[in-house]
């Protein structure tokens, strides 16, 4: 029995539209074209209403997606983040499993190695008195012939 009641409803809404029209009809034949202008004008209100109520629910529905499109862009960012980290960590614990030096180490292992090198050459520096250039040749053919050569004599030949 409530579909009767909705299709009775439905029927008489119905009923009073067409009245309505005919009514405006009726109407606009006594008083002409003002009336006309006047649904005109009261239908171009309605219609703008319809319009702005639309739009302003259309901007509300983009908003939240555009909230909803952000929201799971950084959740998944922070999921990937999350990933990347534990990724990141395992293979760190690996390396460090197999002996393998963290890059820390590293750094600071080659900071040492630097620190050491400018000490040693300061210290070389510090050392090493002015070189004076080697004499080579004799300064006198004389002087040559008093010294006694260096030089091996060949071993004897026992033939």
């Amino acid at each position: 029995m409530a579909d009767d009641d909705k299709t009775d409803r439905i029927k008489d809404s119905a009923q009073q539209i067409w009245l309505a029209g005919l009514g405006a009809f009726a109407k606009m034949q006594q008083e002409g074209s003002k009336a006309f202008e006047a649904l005109v004008k009261d239908g171009m209100g309605v219609q703008k209403k319809t319009q702005q109520a639309a739009e302003e629910t259309l901007s509300q529905a983009q908003a939240r997606m555009a909230g909803f499109a952000s929201d799971f862009g950084n959740r998944a960012a922070g999921g990937w983040g999350k990933l990347e980290n534990i990724f990141e960590d395992r293979v760190a614990r690996a390396l460090e499993k197999l002996g393998v030096p963290s890059a820390q180490q590293v750094a600071a292992l080659q900071a040492r190695v630097e620190a050491l090198e400018a000490q040693l050459k300061h210290k070389e520096a510090a050392v090493r008195p002015a070189r004076t250039p080697r004499k080579t040749a004799a300064r006198h053919p004389a002087e040559a012939a008093a010294k006694p050569s260096r030089r091996r004599k060949p071993p004897a030949d026992d033939a």
